[in-house]
């Protein structure tokens, strides 16, 4: 993390106790065969239905998520998922319960996007601020920690280069990544989704992106139910995002992180994302 954020860390307001993470995604590139990437029959079997949170890279995917979440002292998660998901449900009441996380599910009954999404959550959240977080994605533990001492709603937000040394993200799948426009007082002022390449060389290669890590007050549900429908048929958050910040006044401080991010999003990811969480136990 950019060292000039513990600036904005207000000790004044309560830490957040609640984080959502969002795992109701289909997996479709997950389910894509590749004949060019190795996998064990437990990988394969996995992989095949799309359920990235199960995936094992050790242990499964998501124990080292709700492990790091543990770590950076959240108390309470909840797991948005779909009805037919009921193999998340019994892995994590049944064969591996949480011991340090309280753990709670939010079914979504159809896949019509991330804003809608966090929507399934809003009698989770009960009236607090909470943190918003991919189920496909590890992030560092400086970022997790930081947005949960930071006293009002923000992101942390990767420099795009960064993320291309220390992740294991390909630069063209980076590239397809909101781009962020912050104001002098550290705030999100715009976000591009899917910018093209003039946008990308406007930006430089210093630019910071989103991977979509928010600490959100509740105000964010109301612009959750207001966005349109996006071209790709669904209501997505980053849109929700920046309808919220543009037309609603929304604010969300600004956190800069130079360090990398896990993406488990396709079957090329596995290896990866395996050599890197080695080293770690996970103890949700």
């Amino acid at each position: 993390m950019n060292p000039s954020s513990e600036t904005f860390v207000r000790h004044d307001v309560a830490p957040l106790r609640k984080a959502v993470i969002l795992a109701r995604g289909l997996g479709k590139r997950m389910r894509q065969s590749d004949d060019a990437v190795p996998l064990d029959s437990s990988q394969s079997a996995i992989a095949d239905v799309g359920i990235k949170a199960l995936l094992p890279v050790g242990r499964p995917f998501l124990d080292y998520v709700l492990s790091a979440l543990a770590d950076s002292e959240y108390k309470k998660v909840c797991l948005v998922i779909g009805p037919e998901h009921q193999s998340v449900r019994e892995y994590f009441t049944a064969t591996a319960p949480p011991q340090r996380i309280e753990l709670d599910f939010a079914v979504q009954r159809e896949p019509r996007g991330t804003a809608d999404a966090v929507l399934s959550a809003e009698p989770f959240v009960a009236g607090e601020d909470f943190l918003v977080i991919n189920s496909d994605n590890y992030y560092p533990l400086s970022a997790l920690r930081a947005l949960r001492t930071l006293g009002e709603p923000g992101t942390v937000l990767f420099q795009r280069d960064a993320l291309i040394r220390a992740s294991n993200i390909p630069a063209d799948r980076i590239q397809s990544y909101a781009l962020c426009k912050i104001s002098p007082e550290e705030y999100l002022e715009d976000l591009l989704e899917k910018p093209d390449d003039a946008a990308l060389r406007s930006a430089g290669a210093g630019a910071f992106v989103s991977m979509n890590i928010w600490r959100f007050s509740p105000a964010i549900f109301e612009a959750c139910r207001r966005v349109p429908i996006s071209p790709r048929g669904e209501f997505e958050l980053p849109l929700a995002v920046r309808s919220a910040v543009r037309d609603f006044g929304l604010r969300l401080r600004v956190l800069r992180s130079h360090e990398g991010v896990l993406d488990l999003s396709c079957r090329a990811d596995i290896a990866a994302v395996t050599a890197s969480l080695r080293r770690i136990l996970p103890r949700p």
